[in-house]
């Protein structure tokens, strides 16, 4: 069989669908409603075409004529519907969130594309909104459209990214003699030794508090595997801009050392809002993480007063291309748009070591299907019921 198509609905900058890239896919077409998120996406995805526009607005026929493709011809259909309805972010989630409905639109697209294979991703909080209920609907959808689902949390840590993050997947097949499969983890105790915040960013140049440093040299050549595997060919570091913190903000980060938080800022110099705080709230809020840590969830914004954001040895947050490097994207990677923009599709995005375990799970059914019976055990592995 030749190369495997994809088509990446919600495709943000392409995180989930470079991750299918790397495992071998053709990624014909993204979708978004964000056109500076379309514009990295082309820029990243050679040879694939942007479709602009809320996914309500969006046909099939219009994602087909994109792909240069018919109905039945693409192999995976990914994407993951905004998930701030259901973030664990979001302490007002709820499932009456218009973003809450967004799958529904992913399942109409499915029916006239009908790809053979559905990889759906969102955050774990998907869960626990109406009861499960979502979950359920989700499921029931697939179902209904003639595709076995089957669903689980990873844990893009176990699979070489240096950040602690969970997402939901789920995979879905119309193929009857295919296993559904489930990456298994490659890093963690007994295993390879997770990826840590230092492993990840320690060649990018020094700066300083709200320097943009532009087209630069990295500062050193690199230290690891993984700093190697992001660089690839590259000569020069791009997006590596840190915003600009205010002066109260520098003057707690004195006070802040690796592996301390804002329970090491003096009382006078917390936030108002943080002097009632008890001592096991905000456990996260103005970190700064060890060298050997793994990162905290990597957000739409490197806000010190939201997490451990602090770079490990110089007073100022995270930049862009740190985050980039934290959620596993190739340097190749440039972040359209304004700073904000560029931190939000970084911080939106799956993991792409993360999608590229997901891809070649897919990849590893597929090839299974004409030798392997369901009903065979398979260690490690989630097969659908």
């Amino acid at each position: 069989m030749g190369s495997r198509t994809a088509i990446d609905l919600f495709c943000g900058a392409g995180g989930l669908s470079e991750g299918f890239r790397q495992a071998g896919f053709h990624v014909l077409a993204g979708q978004d409603i964000d056109a500076t998120f379309g514009r990295t996406f082309e820029q990243t995805h050679a040879g694939a075409s942007f479709v602009h526009g809320p996914i309500q607005d969006v046909s099939a026929t219009d994602l087909l004529a994109a792909a240069g493709v018919k109905k039945g011809e693409v192999d995976v259909l990914v994407g993951g519907p905004p998930c701030q309805g259901y973030s664990v972010y979001n302490h007002q989630r709820g499932i009456d969130d218009p973003r809450a409905g967004l799958f529904k639109e992913y399942l109409r697209l499915v029916a006239d594309i009908k790809p053979r294979w559905l990889v759906m991703e969102n955050v774990s909080g998907i869960t626990s909104i109406a009861g499960g209920g979502i979950v359920r609907e989700i499921q029931a959808g697939m179902r209904k459209l003639g595709y076995r689902v089957d669903m689980k949390l990873l844990k893009a840590e176990e699979y070489g990214v240096p950040q602690e993050r969970r997402r939901m997947f789920f995979i879905a097949t119309c193929e009857d003699e295919c296993p559904i499969l489930f990456p298994t983890a490659t890093h963690g105790p007994e295993l390879e030794p997770f990826v840590t915040v230092w492993d990840a960013i320690s060649d990018l140049p020094s700066l300083q508090n709200g320097q943009d440093a532009g087209s630069t040299k990295y500062r050193r050549t690199p230290q690891n595997s993984y700093q190697a595997l992001l660089r690839g060919d590259q000569k020069l570091t791009e997006n590596h801009s840190a915003p600009r913190l205010s002066k109260v903000n520098m003057d707690r980060m004195q006070h802040i050392p690796p592996g301390g938080s804002w329970r090491d800022i003096p009382f006078d110099l917390l936030p108002a809002g943080m002097k009632k705080a008890k001592r096991s709230d905000h456990t996260k809020r103005y970190g700064r993480p060890n060298k050997t840590d793994l990162a905290c969830t990597v957000l739409t914004k490197c806000d010190v007063h939201w997490g451990a954001y602090i770079h490990p040895t110089q007073d100022r947050s995270f930049s862009v291309r740190e985050a980039a490097r934290l959620q596993s994207f190739p340097d190749f990677f440039t972040f359209a748009g304004s700073r904000t923009e560029q931190y939000v599709q970084v911080g939106n995005a799956v993991p792409p070591l993360l999608g590229r375990a997901v891809a070649e799970s897919v990849l590893e059914a597929d090839e299974m299907r004409h030798s392997v019976s369901l009903s065979s055990g398979n260690t490690g592995k989630l097969y659908a019921v």
